[in-house]
């Protein structure tokens, strides 16, 4: 009896093992058909069987389209039936897919990362008016925490409003502005009010030393 027992380790290798063992045993015997006739019927039962897996997909067509390309992968491109969609070929689902292109970004100020070019681009594509100039503010003050957050001592808006001038190629000019930026102490408390959000250092240094020993 024991010699009997059947491992799943000496079984056929399943391609999709989502649908299990059973509808494996059924796209091989859609194999040995003589007919293609006979195959197609088959080849349609399968389809339904797959699709009662998940009813709710199984009128979509979209998803018909993937369950027939799934019942020729799982045939090992073995399956001579009719389709009604365009057969996958091996050499298409074997291939490898072409390499990523990253964008290769150099910024002269990393500090204010990579899409600050681009807030500035759009910036400069708006019509003049007072959102451009809210815009254009906000930007300044972005980047002015951004400085903050490399630099921990205080910054001058001087200082923004030349890079914020190299960087949009001379057409945001704010050298002469006289509004001021926000001030370098609140942005700072900006980011230790929500960096401290677990609790401050001190209070957890009083919860440690007032900790029972046991």
């Amino acid at each position: 009896m024991i010699d009997d027992l059947e491992y799943n380790t000496e079984r056929e290798h399943l391609i999709i093992p989502e649908y299990g063992r059973h509808l494996q045993k059924m796209i091989n015997y859609a194999k040995t058909r003589e007919t293609k006739e006979e195959r197609n019927k088959v080849a349609k039962a399968i389809i339904s069987v797959m699709g009662n897996l998940q009813p709710h997909l199984r009128d979509v067509p979209d998803f018909q389209h993937k369950l027939w390309d799934q019942l020729f992968i799982m045939s090992n491109f073995e399956l001579d039936a009719d389709s009604p969609y365009e057969k996958p070929s091996e050499e298409e689902l074997k291939s490898r897919p072409e390499p990523l292109k990253y964008p290769q970004n150099h910024p002269k100020y990393r500090f204010y990362g990579n899409n600050i070019k681009t807030m500035i681009d759009v910036a400069v594509s708006w019509e003049e008016g007072d959102l451009k100039d809210a815009l254009t503010y906000t930007i300044a003050n972005h980047m002015k925490k951004c400085f903050l957050n490399w630099n921990k001592d205080t910054v001058e808006d001087a200082v923004i409003f030349d890079h914020l001038f190299e960087l949009s190629n001379g057409k945001i000019n704010l050298k002469n502005s006289k509004e001021e930026l926000s001030d370098s102490s609140s942005l700072m408390r900006t980011k230790s009010k929500y960096s401290n959000k677990g609790g401050s250092k001190k209070s957890k240094k009083n919860y440690s030393k007032n900790r029972k020993r046991y």
